[in-house]
């Protein structure tokens, strides 16, 4: 699994690629934590290049929705496939979160 994480203008974008499956999600959640303290703005997590995502994988979206919910920011995703947007429907994620 490998994130990157970019700043453009007033947005962050984590563009995450491979599994976020339960073995990596640690470590993901590890590099995303310092965006809680930048979550008064805009998150994009581009998920164009994630081709699976684990209920841990799940938990580090909502921890980051919170932060941002707290601090008057907001988490986009983005380019989700059929299989992950699939599970965001089954997990209600899709309510939760702006889909581009």
């Amino acid at each position: 699994m490998e994130v990157t994480i970019a700043h453009q203008n007033d947005e962050i974008i984590v563009s995450l690629d491979g599994r976020l499956d339960t073995p990596v999600a640690q470590e993901v959640a590890e590099k995303l934590e310092p965006l809680k303290e930048e979550a008064g703005g805009t998150i994009i997590l581009d998920c164009s290049a994630l081709t699976y995502i684990s209920s841990s994988g799940l938990r580090i979206f909502l921890s980051l929705r919170k932060a941002a919910a707290a601090a008057g920011g907001k988490v986009i995703v983005r380019n989700i496939d059929d299989n992950i947007r699939g599970i965001f429907m089954m997990t209600g994620f899709l309510n939760l979160f702006e889909i581009q």
